[in-house]
This record gives structure tokens, C-alpha cells and sequence, in this order.
């Protein structure tokens, strides 16, 4: 059975991380990704190592940062500063159905290759715009960073322990976020072009998304006015829920109501803890956590982690262990689920991420590696435009194309 997206073209002009999420969604989920990359350069993240992948000589080739977010896509490498690159690109957009770019707003314009222009001449087109702070606002002409945005907007101011420095998120959270609603805005808009015969533009922002996945917290502070503050891995409204000391390190507790925690008082030999009034109800053990959260950490610290995930899971108690990536990749869940993947390349096979989606009947279609810098492009100016080889290797001479 075919991928969903099966049919759909995709015009990738974005780079680094944000754009490029989105584009391996799309072509994970059986869309044709063509994705324009700087003759010579490629995508920035292309040259984000180490570590690179290596070839059968030990050379670096990809950096792991590119192969993290381009699989399953044809590299064209086009000039878009060159008038026949950009020529390129416009006979390119009549023939897809989406095209996703995240350069600054007004930059595409002055080459005759945003929305208007492009959506004039296919009025079918879907394109979706990603950036700093989006085409309005005073912030507009911005460039935009995922540490900038995880920053302004509020996400850093949550995260860290309460008495240290704000913190990042270990990944470009903001980045990825924002490739994710750009998936979910495009098809939102292929299901309107489906009654009105008409694409679109799309208009996302880093900081827009940052601000939109504050969810609970964010709600929070518009309800009662009161700025959260860092509480570290300790949830705002669940006690206890967050991460434990043990004989052995550090481990989860995760108890999402009272049931659960007076199976936990019980198993820590503590059942006066349930018991206790400060602390039987999950409302209060917010309210008096200072309290309660040192004599459970007196509790967990007399056993190894190992023990207590044995004993908490038997009592039917949410609880985990806190992983290094060598053993999220080498868990038995992981391994069954298809979330380590290898894909062949002309560098050596790859191993990657998997997809997380699981469809009954229409796949997740691996397509292929993340491609090599120019892979495609005769290929594709052939297929698609119906170019010859001398008029591809004229271009290739002036400068406009790269293979």
C-alpha cells in the first residue's frame, strides 16, 4: 500500500533545522521532497561536526546534525542569487504542490520567488513560510535562532533548577516544534485546497510556536497571573513527580493521583505519609511540598534505583529510569518499535532515527538516506523540467546548478 502523501511534490528551499523537520515529515509520509541546497555549500548543517558520518576510507562525509533531518529527499543544488537559478526555481514551484522556505521575510521577494509571485502563476500552490517572528510585528526583520526563541519565548525561564541559571532544552526544541505545526498547517491546507481548488500561504514563527507550547504553564500564568518559576525536574501541579535519589543515581516517580501515592507511601514503608492530611490529597502535597519531598528522597535513598523500579512497577506505581542515549538505542522498546533505523548510502549505510507514526494500512516509506550535496539535479531538471544535457551542463557552466 502506497505512503499517504503518495503524489505530492514538495519544494524544499529551507535549511538548518526548523524547514527540514517538516520536509523529512513529509517525505517519511510518501511526498516527493526536492530540496534546493547553495552550489558548493549545501545546507548549513551539512558542515555541523563532528561527528560525521565517514565513508569506507574513514573521510567525513555528512555531519550527524544534516542526517538527522533529511532523509528521504532528492538534493538539487541550485544559485538562488543567479537569474536562471531562480528561473530554475520557478519552473520547479509549477510543478509541485508545496513549497516550505525559512529565509528572512522579504528575502525571497526581492527574487520574484515568494507567494505571490510563485502562487500567481500555480494557485494550487501551498506555501509555507517559516521564520524568526513571522512577516508581522516589530521583530519582523529578525533572523531567527532556536536558542533565541527557546529564550524570548519563556520556555528557558521554566526550565533549570530553581536556584540556578535558566536553561535550554538539550535538543532545538523550539526548531522542531515549529516543523511540526508547519506539517500540521500544510495539511490542514491540503484538505481546504481539496473543497476550494486553492493553496495558500502559511505564516510560522519560531517564536509564535515557542509561545503556543508554554500549554499548561503558559495557561497558568494568564489565569492567575503569578510567573512560574524554575522548579527543576518537579511538575507545577502533580506531587510527587519528578526525579528521585537512590543508592544508584537518579530515578523517576511519577504519580499522577492519590491512589498511586499511597501505593508509593506503602512500598517506601512510609504509609503515614498517605495517611498524613498535608499530604492525601494531590492539591495539598502541592501546597506543602517542601515538606514532603525530603522524606521521600530519605526513603529512596536507602536502595538501588534497579530495586525500586522492580518494587514501584509491582505496586502499579509510575516510575522509570533516567537513560543515556546508549541505552535508549539498545532498549528492547526501542529496537521493537523500529526507532533505530539503518538506510543504505553511497557513503556507507546510515543509522538513523525511525518515525514514530504507526499506520494500519499506509506505511511510513523510508524513501532513502539523506542525500549527497547535488545528487539529484540533472535527475531531476530532466524528469521534471524536460531539460537536455546540453542545457543542463550549460547551466552547470554558468554557475546556476551544481551536480
Amino acid at each position: 500500500m502506497a505512503a499517504p502523501l503518495t503524489g505530492l511534490r514538495v519544494l524544499d528551499l529551507s535549511r538548518i533545522l526548523a524547514g527540514p523537520t517538516c520536509t523529512q515529515l513529509l517525505a517519511d509520509l510518501g511526498a516527493e521532497v526536492i530540496k534546493i541546497e547553495r552550489p558548493g555549500v549545501g545546507d548549513d548543517t551539512r558542515g555541523w561536526g563532528p561527528p560525521f558520518h565517514k565513508d569506507a576510507a574513514g573521510r567525513d562525509t555528512e555531519s550527524a546534525y544534516f542526517l538527522c533531518a533529511n532523509r528521504g529527499k532528492k538534493s538539487v543544488a541550485v544559485d538562488l542569487a543567479h537569474p536562471d537559478g531562480q528561473n530554475l526555481i520557478r519552473a520547479l514551484a509549477m510543478v509541485c504542490d508545496i513549497v516550505v522556505e525559512n529565509f528572512k521575510p522579504g528575502d525571497l521577494a526581492r527574487r520574484g520567488l515568494d507567494f505571490a509571485a510563485l502562487g500567481d502563476t500555480n494557485p494550487r500552490l501551498i506555501y509555507c513560510s517559516i521564520s524568526g517572528f513571522g512577516a508581522t510585528g516589530p521583530l519582523a526583520h529578525r533572523p531567527g535562532y532556536d536558542f533565541v526563541a527557546q529564550g524570548m519565548g519563556g520556555v528557558m525561564s521554566l526550565t533549570g533548577a530553581p536556584d540556578g541559571p535558566p536553561m535550554k532544552t538539550g535538543v532545538g526544541i523550539a526548531d522542531v516544534m515549529c516543523g511540526m505545526y508547519a506539517t500540521t498547517a500544510i495539511l490542514a491546507a491540503l484538505h481546504a485546497r481539496l473543497a476550494t481548488g486553492r493553496g495558500q500561504h502559511i505564516d510560522l514563527s519560531l517564536f509564535d510556536t515557542q509561545v503556543a507550547w508554554l500549554i499548561n504553564q503558559g495557561v497558568s500564568y494568564l489565569t492567575d497571573g503569578v510567573v512560574p518559576p524554575r522548579r527543576g525536574n518537579d511538575h507545577p501541579t502533580i506531587v510527587p513527580y519528578g526525579a528521585f535519589p537512590s543508592a544508584s543515581g537518579h530515578f523517576i516517580i511519577a504519580c499522577g493521583n492519590d491512589g498511586q501515592f499511597a501505593r508509593l507511601a506503602v512500598a517506601l514503608g512510609r504509609p503515614d505519609l498517605a495517611l498524613d492530611p498535608r499530604f492525601a490529597r494531590n492539591a495539598d502535597r502541592v501546597r506543602n511540598r517542601a515538606e514532603l519531598i525530603p522524606q521521600l528522597e530519605t526513603a529512596t535513598q536507602r536502595r538501588p534505583a534497579a530495586d525500586w523500579l522492580v518494587a514501584l512497577e509491582t505496586a502499579g506505581v509510575p516510575c522509570g529510569p533516567i537513560n543515556d542515549l546508549a541505552e535508549v538505542f539498545e532498549h528492547p522498546q526501542t529496537l521493537a518499535r523500529d526507532m533505530k533505523i539503518t538506510l543504505p548510502h553511497p557513503h556507507g549505510a546510515v543509522d538513523l532515527i525511525g518515525n514514530p507514526i504507526r499506520f494500519s494500512d499506509t506505511p511510513i516509506a523510508y524513501a532513502s538516506a539523506p542525500p549527497i550535496l547535488g545528487a539529484h539535479t540533472r535527475s531531476v531538471l530532466a524528469d521534471l523540467l524536460g531539460l537536455d544535457a546540453d542545457a543542463i551542463a550549460a547551466l552547470e557552466a554558468s554557475g546556476a546548478v551544481a551536480a
